[in-house]
């Protein structure tokens, strides 16, 4: 296992660019080691809902955690407001950094992470191939 950090900037989004990392460095397994930092708004799809809510407001980012790949990006997000409320759920497009989010990604060389129709779940699931 490798590590790779970096910062996002303003503007800036999270699901977005987690995904243009994958496929510029390319990175064909990694997983979130940590993520901290702020947003101007979220859009997370809640558990059993079929559509994000967005969420606009100034937030932290308490918590994120996910499983990457070159095609892909398997993101959850803890946020809070101004005054603790707390909202968690699947990250979708539309999660715009307000000051900075630092990542810490750990990259796993042995792995090929792809996704795949799942005929029982009706989403895109998860595949692990073993490369090494």
């Amino acid at each position: 296992m490798t590590t790779l950090a970096l910062r996002l900037h303003p503007g800036q989004d999270l699901r977005t660019e987690l995904l243009a990392l994958c496929q510029r460095q390319p990175l064909d397994a990694a997983c979130l080691v940590t993520a901290v930092g702020s947003l101007t708004q979220a859009n997370l799809r809640y558990a059993g809902q079929p559509t994000g809510t967005l969420w606009q407001t100034d937030l932290e980012l308490v918590g994120l955690v996910g499983t990457l790949g070159r095609g892909s990006v398997h993101l959850h997000a803890v946020v809070s407001d101004a005054h603790g409320v707390t909202r968690g759920g699947h990250v979708l497009e539309g999660c715009l950094v307000r000051t900075t989010v630092e990542l810490v990604l750990a990259v796993l060389p042995q792995y090929r992470f792809d996704r795949e129709p799942d005929p029982q779940t009706g989403f895109q699931e998860l595949v692990v191939h073993d490369v090494a």
